[in-house]
């Protein structure tokens, strides 16, 4: 069953953080924008890139009011040991958080119950704590941080303009539609 357009489940965890183990939870990013992002395991290989790549973009994330939060089901000690050996990981500066109960992983509906891990997936939520846009992938499958700033600025545009819809591969600047009666069957 899909989580579009459905209240984000409210969690909490430990995360390794600024070179330090914090709490975290929903409550962090309640009133603004934000990521949920899952994958599968530490010290893997589609992992690093992905999370590499998002690492990369996180400062324009930022600039457009937007938290991220990186999930697996691995332990926070296990986050600070992959982030002090992996070059690609010490780029990291938005939480990783830990999920060894797979907690957290349940509630979104992407753990792999058979294995324990997390699925590939992204949730993007919306300031009043709804779930605006959802991505899973295989787990030999790598995300793009820059088709999800694509979307984000989607999300947020339609969130300020709600009589207004993003036609395929719309960007901020580009033409929106506005759906009408006298519209339907034209385009």
């Amino acid at each position: 069953m899909s989580k579009i357009n459905t209240v984000a489940p409210d969690w909490s965890g430990i995360a390794f953080y600024n070179d330090s183990f914090v709490d975290v939870s929903s409550e962090d990013y309640r009133d603004k924008w934000a990521i949920v992002f899952f994958y599968p395991a530490d010290f893997s290989y589609v992992c690093p890139t992905e999370l590499e790549d998002l690492a990369d973009n996180y400062a324009q994330l930022q600039r457009m009011g937007v938290e991220v939060y990186s999930v697996s089901t691995d332990k926070h000690h296990s986050h600070k040991a992959w982030h002090n050996s992996s070059k690609r990981i010490q780029k990291i500066s938005f939480p990783m958080v830990a999920d060894p109960t797979g907690k957290i992983s349940r509630a979104f509906g992407s753990l792999d119950e058979e294995s324990g891990c997390a699925y590939r997936c992204t949730f993007l939520i919306d300031p009043s704590g709804i779930i605006q846009y959802v991505e899973t992938t295989s787990d030999a499958v790598g995300r793009s941080a820059g088709e999800l700033l694509r979307k984000v600025r989607a999300a947020q545009y339609i969130y300020d303009h709600p009589d207004e819809v993003c036609p395929a591969n719309w960007d901020l600047g580009e033409s929106t539609i506005t759906p009408t009666f006298d519209l339907s069957g034209k385009l």
